[in-house]
C-alpha cells in the first residue's frame, strides 16, 4: 500500500501531467528542446526513484508485468507524437493535438490501470507494481517526445534552444 506522501506525488505528477502534457498538446504549444527534455526527465527520474525502492521486494511476475506495461505505453507514446500536427509558428516548431491524441491518453491511462487490474487478478501485487506509475509515464512521454523530435528533424522544422517569446 502507498504512502500518503507517494499518494500526494502521483497527484501532483498527474496533474503535472494533465497540464503541462495532454492540456497543452490539445490547445496547442510552441516547442524548444527544453520543452521536449524536461517534463520526461522530471517524471522519470521521480518515477524510477520511487521504482528502485520498490525492487528488492519485487517478484520476477512483477518485473515481466513491469516490462509489458513500459513496451506498451512505449508504443503508445509513439502513437501520441503521429497524432499531432507540427508547424512552423514564431521561428520554431509549433504542436497541435487532434482528438485522436486525447484518446491515446485516454487509453494510455486505461492501460495503466488494466496493468494494475491485471496483476492484481493474477495475484502479482507487489509494491512495484504501484511504485512504477510515474516512471511507467515518464518513460512514455520521454519516448513520444523523441519520436516528435524526430519528426521536427526529419521535416525540417526549427528548434529554438530558448523558450519562445509568444506562446499560442
Amino acid at each position: 500500500m502507498p504512502s500518503a506522501a507517494n499518494v500526494l506525488l502521483y497527484a501532483a505528477i498527474a496533474g503535472l501531467v494533465l497540464y503541462k502534457v495532454v492540456y497543452q498538446q490539445v490547445r496547442g504549444t510552441l516547442l524548444n528542446r527544453r520543452t521536449l527534455v524536461t517534463m520526461p526527465l522530471l517524471v522519470t527520474v521521480v518515477g524510477g526513484y520511487l521504482a528502485l525502492k520498490a525492487l528488492p521486494g519485487a517478484s520476477a511476475a512483477e518485473l515481466g508485468l513491469l516490462a509489458a506495461d513500459l513496451l506498451v505505453l512505449a508504443g503508445l507514446g509513439v502513437l501520441r507524437s503521429t497524432s499531432t500536427t507540427l508547424t512552423e509558428r514564431d521561428g520554431t516548431t509549433f504542436q497541435k493535438g487532434s482528438a485522436g491524441t486525447v484518446g491515446l491518453w485516454v487509453l494510455t491511462v486505461a492501460v495503466r490501470i488494466g496493468v494494475i487490474a491485471l496483476g492484481t487478478a493474477l495475484g502479482v501485487t507487489g509494491p512495484l507494481t504501484s511504485a512504477s506509475i510515474a516512471f511507467s509515464l515518464g518513460v512514455s512521454i520521454a519516448v513520444q517526445n523523441a519520436t516528435t523530435y524526430r519528426r521536427i528533424q526529419r521535416r525540417g522544422l526549427p528548434l529554438t534552444d530558448r523558450r519562445p517569446a509568444v506562446s499560442r
